[in-house]
């Protein structure tokens, strides 16, 4: 396929959410004090992953706001452990935002990936990310030139798997979708939703093999490494 744009996540395609998500959390989880509570920070990391997953789930489907997100995936965790402190919660949502955004762990191979796509194609980011947070994470890992454009869910009044958030970049490159392919690593959000805009994937998962995908998308991959291969 002669594709003329590419459309790209971020958290966890690019940008390492899990690892950065993981050395913030060690951090609040000292200066909080939060080992009073629980065994180990493992355990802490491992409840709010989980809740946290399961709470972007409900947001991608418009179902609770981000307001929301942001305090119940650090009261959850109290709340396994029978301490229900929604201040505590609130203050966790407010330094997490804050500091997230400054680490720059991407995913094995996204600098690569990105000089290459770069000079192929217009790239356009498609994030359900936060307006306050996505644009510093560029910032932060320098990778602002490597985009033409950078489309958010609050800006596109829709949410990924939301076809319409997959329209509104189009309508800001000009471009056609069947001349287009997404790149992410949700199959809900990023696969569903581009094929419901009649776009192309390239599904990223380094979390199961390849024989595991059953033709879920367009292209299955891995490891980014990879999508040189297929654009």
């Amino acid at each position: 396929m002669n594709y003329k744009h590419v459309f790209i996540d971020l958290d966890d395609t690019i940008w390492d959410f899990h690892g950065n998500a993981r050395a913030v959390l060690e951090e609040i989880y000292d200066e909080q004090r939060l080992r009073q509570y629980f065994k180990d920070f493992d355990e802490y990391f491992r409840i709010y992953a989980k809740r946290n997953l399961e709470l972007w789930e409900l947001y991608g489907k418009g179902e609770i706001t981000k307001e929301f997100l942001n305090v119940e995936r650090f009261r959850h965790p109290l709340l396994q452990v029978g301490v229900d402190n929604i201040k505590l919660a609130e203050e966790t949502g407010i330094k997490f935002l804050e500091m997230l955004p400054t680490k720059t762990m991407l995913i094995p191979f996204a600098k690569e990936l990105l000089n290459y796509l770069s000079a192929k194609y217009p790239l356009t980011i498609v994030s359900n990310g936060f307006i306050e947070v996505q644009y510093k994470k560029l910032h932060s890992c320098k990778l602002e030139q490597y985009f033409t454009h950078m489309v958010l869910s609050e800006a596109a009044k829709a949410l990924k798997p939301d076809k319409r958030i997959f329209e509104y970049a189009l309508s800001l490159n000009c471009a056609k979708a069947a001349e287009t392919i997404m790149i992410g690593d949700s199959y809900e959000a990023d696969i569903v939703g581009a094929r419901n805009a009649g776009i192309d994937q390239i599904y990223f998962n380094p979390n199961i093999t390849i024989s595991e995908f059953k033709n879920k998308a367009t292209h299955n991959v891995t490891e980014l490494e990879k999508i040189p291969e297929i654009l």
